[in-house]
């Protein structure tokens, strides 16, 4: 079999054994999205424009998160625990077939949960909206890093250790991360720190992409995020190679 045809395989082997968990993850980032756009609107007693845009505007780097950084390295703990991974890796295939078709996966689960809460935003707050031309490539190459870095850390770290980092990522993200609000309000060293993660990086890219007209990135976060996306996959390709 070419390339192709086994990507085809083995996407149609994990999409099996996942089955309606694949849907679950779907309604998940859904869910975590409309939480972000519609729920943190209720944190305010009254609430401007530029605010609701940067929920709206933060909600898919919440989704590329929720999904990359936590609902797939947990997905992979239990895959190694049940010895799934052992047995992935003893099929006749390239080992990047076997990423491929994961990757595939994971980036159709997070295209709903983005396409409902623009929509919603959009409908009920109109915040300002200006999609721009790198809308595709932002989106692309924030979920594939997003996949790559959690790939990299579920197949390096132990099961617990993968739970540990994912609940960390999730909290943290949610909480200490400019996603939402600008990186200013930060203290200096957490500002310094996000300057280094990809985090950042990726909420500019994002933001820019939905609203070009009130935000901007520069093109050393696109670097940022690829050499990020680099290491991630480097260190599956690693661990699958690895006997």
């Amino acid at each position: 079999m070419g390339y192709l045809q086994q990507t085809k395989y083995v996407l149609r082997l994990q999409a099996a054994r996942l089955g309606g968990t694949i849907a679950f993850y779907a309604l998940q980032q859904i869910i975590i999205s409309l939480g972000i756009t519609i729920g943190f609107t209720f944190l305010y007693a009254e609430i401007d424009k530029p605010t609701l845009l940067y929920l709206a505007t933060g909600a898919p780097t919440m989704i590329f998160i929720m999904s990359g950084l936590t609902a797939l390295p947990m997905q992979n703990a239990t895959a190694k625990t049940e010895g799934h991974l052992s047995f992935l890796k003893t099929l006749p295939v390239n080992r990047l077939s076997i990423i491929s078709a994961d990757t595939i996966i994971w980036v159709l689960v997070m295209i709903p949960g983005i396409i409902i809460s623009t929509l919603c935003a959009q409908w009920l707050y109109a915040p300002g909206y200006a999609l721009s031309w790198t809308v595709i490539p932002a989106f692309l190459i924030s979920s594939i890093t997003c996949i790559a870095i959690g790939y990299g850390f579920s197949y390096l770290l132990s099961a617990e250790q993968t739970m540990l980092v994912c609940m960390v990522l999730a909290f943290g993200s949610l909480m200490f991360s400019p996603i939402n609000f600008p990186i200013e309000r930060l203290p200096e060293w957490l500002q310094f720190l996000h300057r280094l993660l990809p985090i950042d990086a990726m909420a500019q890219i994002i933001r820019s992409s939905f609203a070009h007209t009130s935000f901007s990135a520069s093109p050393i976060e696109y670097i940022k995020l690829l050499s990020w996306c680099i290491i991630g996959y480097a260190s599956v390709i690693y661990f699958m190679n690895k006997k």
